[in-house]
């Protein structure tokens, strides 16, 4: 039976039991990445989130089908309704098709998602293959009263929405007051009828490259229309969760909230969880602010604010370790600390997984039975994966001393503290052994060293105590540590 789940729902502003409209299904929509630059430190947060999520859901025997969009249409600069189109910007930069530029930049955060254990979505649809829907979307608001037609452009009427009882503002708890400069100026002295109002179809200036036929004018979505659109095709009017950045809040998930109601008469998810930013040097880290990391820089370690390369798995860890709803400041002191942490854990886990720990007939360690639930309560408590991973480090000391023939243990208890690691790094965290830079390459070196060691072991069962303090030597200048235990030796990297 599945333990329940409580999260955070931003709509109610609490913590509740998630219970799901069909269960054993569940529907989740998460708002996928813009694709006109490569992957950086901000997109993984939310993508490392809602994969936990998914993973979470999905062991807990639930039914998931999860979607996550990709926006290759209709995000102007700034994320006003306004200004160029991202991609066709960055096209008529570098002169290629605007389809071009969303397909290069889709594939390369596939492939860095997929680096970084991010499972792939059920469905993963694209704005641009979905304009017959959003213009369906747009007709049936402006048929509920909602929207009026300006020089050939669709705006949503937010003061109506509101006079008829609506609260625009539910989500993000700002008032109508709050919202008088929502557009830029330009629009609202030309088009709009009130600065909050936003758009839902653009009708496309002479030069812009993007563009579709539409009863009103060529022209393209908005960019808060596609995510409404999409999911009611895929997941239905009413489905249960929607996810996202905390910076989506506002505008951009106020704005499907209204526009769902207005054009099906009813909000569209029933949960709204939200991941909190990651910051650098206290300030939001994005490509608007140009003080983001790729991931490829990461990866590499080309860039001034790092010392190092750094291995996907470092990088998935430094995020899970914290809460998913607090702020996430970047250093690089930061990293190096998560991929010392990393080490350990990981190297605990090997242990467990080698088969080196010889099984006794009674057990001198702590219980692990209760280890597995105590985890998995935590990740069902509003996804609390720092708690779960500190569990996890409670245990590592037992399992380094079971190496060390200082505790002792049953197969069975041996058997279970090795699932406990398997599922809860594996299963729900989505961690792999292959940890570091350090660890995911040196698999030659460890046969090399094994072999060494054997050889030192050799010369200690011959009393040739030279050799073997040669061999322990050498290998300490080099920078690995042999560890001796009663049946052989152990050895770790400084």
């Amino acid at each position: 039976m599945a333990k329940p789940i409580h999260l955070y729902n931003t709509l109610t502003r609490r913590k509740e039991e998630f219970e799901p409209l069909h269960a054993p299904a569940v529907g989740m929509y998460v708002c996928g990445p813009t694709v006109y630059g490569d992957p950086h430190l901000g997109h993984v947060r939310p993508a490392v989130t809602f994969d936990l999520l998914f993973r979470l859901l999905r062991y807990e025997g639930y039914k998931v089908r999860y979607v996550r969009n990709i926006t290759d249409v209709g995000h102007l600069e700034n994320d006003a309704d306004s200004g160029e189109d991202k991609i066709a910007k960055k096209a008529r930069l570098e002169q290629l098709e605007p389809m071009e530029i969303a397909q290069y930049y889709t594939n390369r955060y596939h492939e860095f998602m997929d680096r970084l254990g991010v499972l792939r979505p059920s469905i993963e649809p694209h704005a641009s293959g979905h304009i017959i829907e959003q213009i369906e979307m747009t007709r049936a608001i402006l048929e509920a009263g909602y929207a009026y037609v300006s020089n050939g452009s669709v705006y949503f009427d937010v003061q109506k929405y509101v006079s008829d009882g609506h609260n625009y503002g539910v989500l993000s708890g700002r008032n109508l007051d709050d919202m008088q400069s929502g557009g830029r100026s330009e629009d609202f002295e030309t088009e709009k009828r009130f600065p909050a109002d936003f758009a839902l179809w653009k009708k496309a200036s002479p030069e812009h490259i993007m563009r579709w036929p539409s009863p009103w004018s060529d022209g393209f979505p908005g960019w808060h229309l596609e995510c409404s659109a999409m999911s009611a095709k895929y997941l239905g009017e009413t489905f249960d969760i929607h996810g996202g950045g905390m910076d989506l809040m506002f505008p951009h998930h106020e704005c499907e909230i209204a526009q769902s109601t207005a054009a099906q008469g009813h909000a569209s998810a029933r949960y709204w969880v939200h991941n909190n930013m990651v910051t650098i040097g206290g300030q939001k880290m994005g490509k608007s602010l140009g003080n983001f990391i790729t991931l490829e820089q990461f990866f590499t370690g080309d860039h001034a604010l790092l010392s190092q390369a750094y291995a996907p798995m470092v990088i998935r860890f430094f995020i899970l370790q914290a809460h998913y709803r607090s702020t996430l400041d970047f250093s690089d002191e930061a990293l190096q600390a998560a991929e010392k942490g990393l080490e350990r854990l990981t190297k605990a886990w090997n242990i467990l997984a080698s088969g080196k720990i010889k099984p006794a007939a009674a057990s001198t360690i702590p219980s692990p039975a209760s280890l597995l639930a105590e985890c998995e309560e935590a990740l069902c408590d509003d996804l609390n994966s720092p708690v779960a991973i500190a569990k996890l480090f409670d245990w590592v000391r037992h399992v380094n001393a079971l190496n060390d023939g200082t505790l002792s243990a049953t197969a069975e208890d041996i058997q279970t503290l090795r699932n406990t690691f398997d599922r809860i790094l594996g299963d729900l965290l989505g961690l792999t052994p292959e940890i570091t830079a350090a660890a995911a390459g040196n698999d030659r070196l460890g046969g090399v060293v094994d072999m060494v060691l054997e050889v030192r072991q050799q010369a200690k069962a011959a009393k040739d105590w030279a050799t073997s303090d040669l061999i322990r030597d050498r290998l300490a200048t080099l920078g690995i540590r042999v560890k001796d235990r009663k049946d052989g030796a152990d050895w770790e990297l400084d």
